[in-house]
């Protein structure tokens, strides 16, 4: 298969971002994409979703803030960042010659902090804005947001009054019904959705009896979070128009087809990268021959195509 004809197969635009591939960098495991310029070919990645930034410096959860569990880790950073000023002053124009489509994770303590950050991109060549209303593992805020559809409506549409380029709502797992809160997104002009985010997990020391992580509770992530995360993608393709952006637990291609089956038209790898830097690479090098081994032309042609039945 000729270099060109994998690219066509591949190309994709989500709500108006335009990709060569539907594979993205996670925000929180790819740093601003400057950490991983020894591995990664730029012209095989989607976009890159930067690491989350907030309104002011933030220094993050005190103690240890990663451990390992079977099949995943937990989290509790705390979204750590250096604030969106020293973003669009030194960070940006040194990761914009990458020529990958820049998304901004943003996150906030209060509806302002959200509008703030966004204002404050207007005239940043960003691709889009991903609003983190999901994260676990800080004290206040953000989760606070999404696990409510009234508070996650509003701040969307505080977001989009302001935002000159598409928005990304990023969903937490942590919700009795992940659809009801991805309808409320969706009503308040969400133009995508991306989920999950990390569950809310913790682990003991059963030698000190204390808790593994400085915070005690925090995000796990990780292959043993992928069936959740698929299940919900799912559940939230059969209830919104929108699309979805699918991610949790993706290590290889088979991982990032469940996700496209499952109703996904676009994948974020996240803690797999800890695991292989050169992952997004090697799962969209691999993509065009799954689908030419299924007759299929296009990555779109087998999103939300999962068989029912039989």
């Amino acid at each position: 298969m000729s270099k060109e004809a994998a690219k066509s197969m591949l190309a994709v635009d989500i709500a108006g971002i335009k990709m060569k591939t539907p594979v993205i960098a996670a925000s929180g495991t790819f740093g601003f994409g400057e950490e991983y310029e020894d591995f990664i070919d730029w012209s095989q990645v989607g976009a890159i979703s930067v690491k989350g930034l907030t309104r002011e410096p933030r220094l993050g959860n005190p103690g240890r803030r990663v451990a390992e569990t079977p099949a995943g880790m937990l989290n509790s950073v705390g979204l750590q960042n250096p604030g969106i000023e020293a973003f669009v002053q030194e960070i940006m124009p040194r990761i914009q010659p990458f020529a990958v489509p820049i998304i901004v994770n943003i996150n906030g303590n209060t509806v302002e902090d959200y509008a703030c950050i966004t204002e404050r991109l207007e005239d940043i060549p960003v691709a889009a804005i991903e609003v983190n209303i999901s994260c676990p593992n800080t004290k206040h805020g953000c989760m606070a947001f999404g696990v409510v559809p009234e508070t996650a409506a509003e701040v969307v549409r505080e977001v989009k009054r302001r935002a000159q380029v598409p928005v990304i709502v990023k969903l937490s797992p942590n919700v009795t019904d992940i659809t009801a809160i991805a309808c409320a997104v969706e009503a308040a002009g969400a133009d995508a959705i991306s989920l999950i985010n990390t569950l809310l997990g913790m682990a003991i020391d059963t030698n000190t009896w204390q808790p593994m992580l400085g915070n005690v509770t925090g995000g796990l992530s990780g292959p043993a979070v992928k069936p959740v995360a698929v299940r919900m993608v799912w559940q939230t393709a059969q209830a919104v128009k929108i699309p979805i952006i699918g991610m949790g637990g993706i290590t290889g291609v088979q991982d990032a087809v469940e996700f496209f089956l499952a109703g996904a038209s676009a994948v974020q790898v996240g803690t797999g990268n800890f695991l292989n830097p050169r992952l997004i690479n090697d799962i969209t090098a691999q993509l065009p021959a799954y689908l030419a081994a299924h007759k299929l032309d296009h990555i779109s042609q087998m999103v939300g195509r999962m068989k029912t039945g039989g």
